[in-house]
């Protein structure tokens, strides 16, 4: 069986080892050695990727209790190889790991949380909790986990023999069987888990909790630590820049600014819907009484709450539909048809055929596209042939 090395040295990049097998599988080879610092996919962490003898490994999994190193080319058993781990893949995602142990600790000893939930990546981890925080917790919960990370506590991982096992208190999320490894932070987790980790909480330099909604009776919350947290601050600090600068605001006058903006286009919205109804309004007026169809033509940046008041004024004018359409011949018409007397459920595939359109609704109101021109909307309505 292969020797694990990242349970004793978490940081170690680089080693020598024995090819004991070499098979191939899919297109790929699986690869034992008799030592290994590649960790296998779990614990919710992926397998380390990186090079083995010149090529490289794809992906690291555990198969039967064996390390399986999934490669690109073959190896020869008997051989002695060096092996390179990806490293700022690997130490981004052991500051992610170890950030989670924070969280999840943290919010155990605090409010009695059980996570019952975990995926993660280099650059962020979903955690599900089974009770839900409030905006104030959750504020709480990344305070003090950056407490515990400028702390550097030192991160301890072991194997207990069953005697100390049975008087060991720690979260785990199934029953465990065989050798049971802990990682401990003190004072804040103690926690059973296979993936390596940093070995001081200051190497995670950074956690934050970047959104969290409801789910199943608790909380979901998703977070980033480390390369991911500064990432994601770096990415923050540029929308803020773009954002002062289409503001013209400083960066701590953003909100502000924003609720300046919206009011004003808030404003703008009310002044032009106050415009189109007056404007429609206008239209219906105009129009003569018939006992055929009418057909209103309407700019193509009119609303849809305006060709809808348009209809409904319009089908008390005549006899058969009203019809709106908004657009113009080059990008296409939205319509709005509304009657009083004619079925328009019914009748919506025939129009749809003859405008080629898409639309339905109900009875007594029809809404869709059409890409006819108006020239043939046109003849539609008020052609001799239409039936």
């Amino acid at each position: 069986m292969t020797e694990r090395l990242y349970d004793r040295d978490s940081h170690r990049r680089e080693f020598r080892a024995a090819v004991l097998s070499c098979a191939p599988e899919s297109g790929r080879w699986a690869v034992i050695l008799d030592r290994s610092a590649f960790f296998p996919a779990g614990g919710g962490q992926a397998g380390d990727t990186g090079t083995l003898g010149g090529g490289r490994v794809l992906d690291t999994e555990e198969r039967d209790g064996e390390v399986i190193h999934l490669c690109s080319d073959p190896l020869t058993p008997g051989e002695t190889v060096t092996g390179t781990l990806d490293w700022s893949l690997r130490f981004a995602r052991m500051q992610i790991h170890s950030g989670e142990h924070l969280v999840s600790g943290t919010a155990h000893r605090l409010w009695g949380c059980e996570n019952v939930g975990f995926h993660m990546t280099e650059r962020s981890a979903t955690l599900d909790f089974d009770r839900e925080l409030t905006a104030d917790q959750l504020r709480e919960l990344e305070r003090r986990v950056n407490e515990s990370v400028w702390a550097d506590l030192p991160i301890r991982v072991f194997y207990p023999s069953p005697e100390e096992l049975e008087k060991l208190v720690f979260r785990q999320k199934k029953a465990l069987t065989g050798p049971v490894r802990l990682v401990e932070i003190p004072g804040v987790d103690l926690c059973a888990c296979c993936a390596p980790h940093v070995e001081h909480t200051g190497e995670i330099g950074l956690v934050r909790l970047l959104d969290a909604q409801r789910h199943r009776g608790g909380i979901r919350i998703t977070m980033t630590a480390g390369r991911g947290a500064w990432e994601n601050a770096f990415a923050m600090g540029e929308s803020a820049d773009a954002l002062s600068r289409l503001f013209s605001a400083p960066k701590d006058a953003l909100p502000a600014a924003a609720e300046r903006v919206l009011s004003e286009l808030e404003n703008a919205r009310q002044a032009t819907a106050a415009m189109e109804r007056r404007y429609t309004a206008l239209l219906a007026e105009s129009a003569h009484d018939t006992a055929g169809d009418l057909c209103f033509f309407l700019p193509g940046e009119m609303s849809a709450a305006a060709a809808r008041e348009l209809a409904e004024a319009g089908k008390k004018k005549c006899g058969g539909i009203c019809a709106v359409f908004a657009g113009d011949d080059e990008t296409g018409w939205r319509y709005v048809m509304a009657s009083e007397s004619v079925d328009l459920r019914a009748k919506a595939k025939e129009l749809n055929a003859a405008l080629s359109g898409r639309g339905g609704g109900s009875s007594a109101m029809i809404q869709g596209g059409a890409s006819a021109p108006r020239a043939e909307i046109e003849r539609v309505f008020y052609g001799e042939d239409r039936r």
